[in-house]
């Protein structure tokens, strides 16, 4: 059977019957070596942010980054790149992440794909007996995220999200001082913002598919549709169909932090504004965008999105600030000042700067290194990652939230337990997405 021709349906059906203990025999003897353990890992997406953590990786002790797994040939050259000269060996290549997940010498797969393959390829690998290190968001839509989670538990998997700040040794111990009222006492309100200074995307034009693309694997999940000259690589984020808009490809970050510190699960109600005002082009999503989201405990946060004015809040391009009985906290990155109720500083927190808003490739190598090592070291101790799936498919849902709530142009209420929509067709609609006939994720019921 051909590449292409081998579904995902079938390539489960095949893995699964191939892989069976597999997984448990892996996890018993990472376990068994502990720190001894040498790792292999497979990179899924290396034109940006995949091989900036496949060089990470590559330098890590005890980690082998043996596949770069990419469909683009420029993009799969920067992979390997990436790791030359950092690791004894030179990784193996492969367009197809399938064919990748087939090997039993791979422990671990890192997925940094475009938005629509992060879930799909998660699940797959989860099924393969693989441990997951996923960028952010974890889903294409809040259906995907629950899939996910529930693929991890069913498979017994460690599935870490990118949310990095979790592995930041003074925003950790920021949340325990919030929690604990020690700071500003009972925290009620945050706020979270990020802005940069994009350009317009053009009018695209539908031509043929550069060479060196494999556009049917790109695709993968999604369903077809006709390649354009302005979507790969990046502009990809903001079209629907693909991407996930800035809320979650940026501010998921600040959602999750705001949403760690307060204790808080899922909102009862959404509210969320903006639009494309900047540019006039094929951009879908809003470049400009307010999402206020209000829980049951007498707590409420917001995000505020700008991707093309990057005039700072704060005097930053990205933070948080929480706001409590005793007065307020300025986040800057793994930094943050602390203010009492007449705005005084009382206590300031510094940390190396290392943030560059307009670098997609991530927060700087010393801060990634941090989430990276806590992956490994869970993928051998067995314990749960400091971002497991299910805290991220939740931070990530209440971005999702925001884009429906946008999307559909009204307040969306939502079931605290779970933030499903409540008594809303229009906006339950997008909790989900069709696919590809033959890649449709494990667990998927079409609605």
């Amino acid at each position: 059977m051909s590449t292409h021709g081998l579904s995902r349906r079938s390539f489960i059906h095949s893995a699964a019957a191939a892989t069976v203990g597999l997984g448990v025999a892996r996890s018993a003897r990472l376990q068994a070596q502990g720190a001894n353990a040498r790792i292999v890992l497979a990179v899924m997406g290396t034109n940006g942010r995949g091989a900036q953590l496949a060089r990470l990786l590559s330098q890590q002790p005890g980690a082998e980054v043996g596949y770069i797994c990419e469909v683009e040939d420029k993009a799969m050259a920067k992979g390997v790149a990436a790791v030359t000269g950092r690791q004894a060996r030179a990784p193996r290549t492969s367009k197809d992440i399938r064919r990748v997940l087939e090997d039993k010498t791979v422990d671990g797969v890192v997925i940094a794909a475009p938005d629509h393959w992060h879930a799909a390829a998660a699940i797959m690998a989860c099924a393969a007996g693989k441990d997951v290190y996923v960028e952010k968001p974890c889903g294409h839509n809040p259906g995907e995220g629950e899939l996910l989670v529930a693929a991890a538990r069913r498979h017994g998997r460690i599935v870490q999200m990118g949310s990095q700040r979790r592995s930041w040794p003074n925003v950790v111990e920021l949340v325990r001082q919030l929690r604990e009222g020690a700071l500003i006492g009972r925290v009620y309100f945050a706020r979270g913002w990020y802005v940069n200074t994009r350009g317009p995307i053009g009018v695209g034009q539908p031509g043929p598919v550069p060479q060196g693309l494999d556009y049917e694997l790109w695709q993968g999940p999604a369903p077809r549709r006709e390649y354009r000259d302005n979507l790969i690589h990046y502009n990809w984020h903001w079209f629907w169909h693909w991407g996930t808009s800035e809320a979650c490809n940026n501010g998921t970050h600040e959602v999750d932090v705001m949403r760690w510190a307060m204790g808080l699960t899922f909102p009862v109600r959404v509210e969320s504004a903006g639009g494309r005002y900047h540019f006039k082009d094929d951009w879908e999503c809003a470049d400009t965008q307010v999402a206020t989201f209000e829980f049951g405990e007498g707590k409420s946060i917001i995000w505020e999105g700008r991707s093309c004015n990057g005039f700072r809040t704060e005097g930053l391009e990205r933070g948080v600030t929480f706001h409590g009985e005793q007065g307020s906290v300025l986040v800057d990155d793994n930094g943050y000042t602390v203010f009492d109720r007449k705005n005084k500083v009382v206590n300031k927190v510094d940390d190396v700067a290392e943030q560059s808003t307009t670098n997609t490739t991530g927060p700087g190598d010393r801060l990634d290194t941090y989430h990276l090592v806590n992956f490994l070291d869970c993928m051998r101790s067995r314990k749960p990652p400091n971002a497991d799936i299910e805290e991220g498919h939740r931070s990530v849902t209440l971005c999702h939230l925001a884009n429906i709530a946008y999307r559909v142009g009204h307040t969306i209420r939502c079931d605290p337990a779970n933030g499903h929509v409540l008594d809303d067709s229009q906006a339950q609609s997008l909790w989900s997405r069709s696919y590809e006939p033959g890649w449709e994720p494990e667990g998927f019921k079409a609605q």
